[in-house]
């Protein structure tokens, strides 16, 4: 095991003093390192006296952490040039070939890389951190509380992988510096907008659902590293010497992709959107008992909670939860207000967006809204058993004439993001990333044109002009 992993440690450590060597590097850094935490801190103490005008004490009480993750990111942008360079860089120098030539195995060369891109930010940010919180011990601050400070650690860890990793794909699949440096705004701004999300968490005071944002950044960080391996190709980074993208060979690819020799639509049908079908069972299958696991959790979670606090409302809640119950809807003038059209359209949409958040994120969030869509099931069926309501019929009723087509869609228009995710991250030798890429998208609007796209359009009629009318007759009765 040592002699597998020694390598790494030896082009980490040629890596190392490179880094060490370029004071544009290093300069920046430092400046960053042992600056940024004063600025900050200056921040938070005008903040305190502003806030402490209007006694937010709950919003004092999150600045520290929030103050913490800021100051944890913006070292790792700065070495994010480290990592953006570290392929591309030495092949624009000229040293790559020695690199490339020798007896190492390709992970080995790629987890030096990683390694040292990975480490580097994650020392400037501890040291970063550790000069802020010696500060905040000297003023009338709050100290976070063990359990937000293990988190706000393991989310700067998380980051500086996720970033790293996907700097170190852009550093493969590059040819020159310049459009490596271009492709960083893909990296910095997705991850900005997560820590968004992030800050919103902690300011709530939700530490559950942040063990949850860290797991799901470090799975993604997971995928990107294997993506990095598995499209590594060092003849491919010795051959290529000018990136072009042509949007003429890239629709010529996806188009031939998509039609695949088919002369017909009944042949497109049968051979081409069949073998696509036939690609996905195994996704299909798994989407089916991630389903079950959905519907099982979000109500076991409704009857938990739900029927909790329901034993601790007060008297006066209970009559206004039961006279609420007793003013039913209109069934039947539903038909009015959402149309086929409407209903197809935003189904449609949520289909697309599940697959572009797939795209972004090699299918956990598709995955994660397709859990978040099914959950609704059991969700809605816990809350019908908890009020006295019969949900069986109800759900015979609502759901079933249109869902025999809408949930079918939703199924196999998620396999397909968790196929595409699947995909990107196993080895096509012979294959540059971007036509796998290609590829995928055309695979996806086979199954998005040719299945979901009917399905969604028949579901959208019933849901719009027949569940409203069986729906009215089960409650009525």
């Amino acid at each position: 095991m040592f002699n597998k992993l020694r390598p790494v440690w030896l082009v980490a450590q040629r890596e190392l003093r490179d880094q060490f060597r370029d004071w544009r590097v290093l300069a920046p850094m430092s400046i960053l390192t042992l600056g940024f935490p004063f600025l900050m801190n200056e921040f938070a103490k005008q903040t305190v006296d502003f806030l402490n005008q209007y006694n937010a004490n709950l919003i004092l009480d999150r600045l520290v952490p929030f103050s913490i993750m800021i100051i944890g990111f913006f070292p790792i942008t700065v070495a994010l040039v480290v990592a953006l360079e570290s392929f591309v860089g030495e092949k624009e120098r000229g040293t790559i070939e020695p690199l490339l030539t020798a007896p190492f195995d390709d992970w080995q060369l790629y987890f030096g890389k990683l390694l040292v891109g990975a480490i580097t930010p994650l020392i400037a940010s501890y040291i970063s951190i550790a000069l802020y919180l010696f500060m905040v011990t000297r003023q009338d601050l709050n100290m976070p509380a063990p359990t937000v400070m293990v988190q706000l650690f393991l989310l700067t860890t998380a980051h500086a992988i996720l970033m790293v990793s996907a700097a170190i794909v852009i550093s493969v699949q590059s040819t020159t510096v310049k459009a490596a440096n271009l492709l960083a705004s893909f990296i910095v701004i997705p991850v900005a907008v997560l820590m968004q999300g992030e800050a919103v968490m902690l300011f709530w005071g939700n530490e559950t659902v942040l063990w949850f944002g860290i797991a799901g950044v470090l799975i993604i960080s997971l995928l990107l590293i294997r993506v990095g391996i598995a499209h590594f190709e060092r003849e491919y980074l010795l051959g290529r010497e000018i990136d072009t993208f042509s949007f003429k060979w890239a629709f010529k690819k996806f188009w031939s992709d998509f039609i695949d020799g088919a002369v017909s639509v009944r042949e497109w049908y049968g051979r081409v959107l069949g073998s696509s079908l036939k690609r996905m069972i195994p996704a299909v299958v798994l989407m089916v008992l991630v389903a079950f696991f959905s519907i099982w959790l979000s109500h076991k979670w409704v009857v938990t909670n739900v029927s909790e606090i329901i034993a601790n409302a007060s008297t006066e809640n209970i009559e206004l939860i039961e006279e609420n119950l007793g003013e039913l809807p209109d069934f039947a003038s539903m038909s009015g207000h959402f149309s086929a059209p409407f209903l197809f359209l935003n189904n449609t949409r949520s289909m697309v967006v599940i697959f572009l958040a797939g795209m972004v994120s090699f299918s956990v969030l598709g995955v994660l809204f397709y859990m978040i869509n099914v959950a609704l099931i059991g969700g809605v069926y816990a809350m019908f058993e908890l009020l006295g309501l019969s949900p069986l019929p109800i759900f015979a009723a609502g759901v079933l004439p249109h869902g025999i087509f809408e949930l079918p869609a939703l199924l196999f228009g998620s396999a397909m993001v968790l196929y595409i995710g699947a995909v990107l991250v196993t080895p096509q030798r012979g294959k540059s990333i971007g036509e796998v890429i290609i590829a995928l998208i055309a695979d996806w609007f086979k199954v998005f044109v040719g299945l979901i796209v009917p399905l969604l359009a028949v579901a959208a009629l019933i849901e719009a002009y027949v569940t409203p009318v069986i729906l009215q007759s089960v409650m009525g009765g």
